[in-house]
């Protein structure tokens, strides 16, 4: 099948202009100056202003080859300034690469920033027509998805008013809802959306996913929340310093970019004379264990996984509660748990070396990357010994060998849990 979208050794290239600060210029240069321009020829004049100035030539895209199938739902993730509004210009035919080939099978309609594509004069009504007449399409289209628009937008009572007038949300809206119903072959939709409200992002992901599965179309989507990510695109490219590090199935690129963007570790063990903590406890190390009882930094989904913590006890007749947190990487909170199954809940610790191990069941958690926190505190005396957020993270990947919750399902399995849970079915 030939690909909607082609890209074949894609570069950008920008020249960046770098002023150097002229020094401190006193009354006699200036009369001096004026002095030498009785006698300086214009040329000359000219050379000895272009001399302060260098240019550098930089990058935004280099080298980018991909391809993307009619109906396929891609995410474009990246740190700031990794190229990706500049990639979704170049496929808007906004901006002129430098090198490089696009093929584009179909229409392109773009959301890329609030007020794109707009006349701010022009009022809702009629800026609908424009959109649909960029596009390509006639009057009677437009016409026939008008209603769908306006419905889908919640403008409707400030549709003859110019859209100048418009709040950004608004302006969204109604920007959104003509892109995604005017019928383009590709649908482009940068950040944007993080402008509208929780409920219309939850509207607009739903629409790009019906117009993907159910209308065959081509949906490009930018965006740092990776939980929308993970939610309505089935693959992902990750762009770093504007080249692909990966273009794989949604998941797996996702949990490579926030691995590769968190700086800690599957375990945490610190000098004797750098222990969190204080006079009463102190904590030497926290790690992520498999049932070996060694660490690593990515467990199966049907594994068991160990949160195991060393702490030194200072003082005697002191209750210690231990906790851990765990959150996944959008920042979604999984679970709290503490020692209260434990027998030091309520019984004092005595000075020594202490090793708490808190197992996750297997089958419990979902694909993806986990990040813990713990601490060791009392909150009937008000006290926290010590808190270390965001300390450790390991990932979880699906296991394909083994019955789990995903069964034989081979799409984006939804949720931040995945329970094996027991299932009765009998003929009544």
């Amino acid at each position: 099948m030939e690909p909607v979208i082609k890209v074949e050794n894609l570069g950008k290239k920008y020249t960046i202009r770098h002023e150097h600060p002229e020094r401190y210029v006193a009354l006699r240069d200036v009369m001096a100056q004026k002095a030498k321009k009785l006698f300086s020829f214009p040329a000359r004049l000219r050379t000895q202003a272009s001399a302060t100035t260098d240019y550098e030539d930089f990058w935004a895209l280099k080298g980018l080859n991909f391809e993307i199938q009619q109906g396929d739902r891609v995410g474009i993730i990246g740190r700031n300034g990794a190229g990706k509004s500049t990639l979704l210009k170049i496929l808007s035919r906004i901006t002129e690469p430098t090198t490089g080939s696009i093929t584009l099978n179909g229409r392109v309609a773009s959301l890329l920033e609030v007020g794109t594509g707009f006349h701010p004069e022009l009022t809702g009504r009629e800026n609908i027509y424009l959109n649909g007449a960029i596009l390509g399409m006639s009057r009677m289209e437009i016409r026939r998805k008008f209603d769908e628009i306006v419905d889908f937008s919640g403008v409707e009572k400030f549709l003859d008013t110019p859209v100048k007038r418009y709040s950004s949300g608004m302006y969204v809206r109604l920007a959104f809802a003509v892109a995604a119903h005017l019928e383009p072959e590709i649908l482009v939709v940068d950040e944007v959306l993080a402008v509208g409200d929780a409920e219309f992002q939850k509207k607009c992901l739903g629409k790009m996913e019906d117009v993907s599965t159910n209308e065959g179309r081509t949906v490009l989507f930018v965006s740092h929340n990776m939980n929308a990510i993970n939610q309505l695109c089935k693959y992902g490219i990750f762009l770093q310093n504007g080249m692909i590090k990966m273009y794989d199935k949604i998941n797996i690129v996702t949990n490579h970019y926030l691995s590769a963007n968190y700086k800690i570790k599957n375990e945490q063990i610190w000098d004797v004379d750098k222990m969190p903590g204080n006079s009463i406890v102190k904590l030497e190390s926290i790690r992520v264990i498999g049932k070996n009882l060694i660490s690593k930094d990515v467990y199966l989904i049907s594994e068991e996984i160990g949160i195991e913590i060393k702490y030194h006890v200072k003082k005697d007749d002191h209750v210690l509660w231990l906790g851990c947190n765990l959150h996944n990487a959008d920042g979604v909170n999984i679970f709290d748990t503490h020692n209260v199954s434990s027998e030091y809940y309520t019984k004092p610790h005595t000075v020594g070396v202490y090793q708490s191990i808190v197992w996750i069941p297997k089958n419990l958690i979902s694909e993806g990357t986990f990040i813990i926190g713990v601490a060791i505190f009392n909150h009937e005396e008000n006290i926290i010994h010590l808190h270390e957020k965001e300390i450790v993270f390991f990932d979880v990947i699906e296991d394909h060998n083994s019955l789990t919750a995903r069964g034989r399902s081979v799409d984006i399995f939804p949720g931040v849990i995945r329970p094996l849970l027991h299932w009765e079915i009998k003929r009544c």
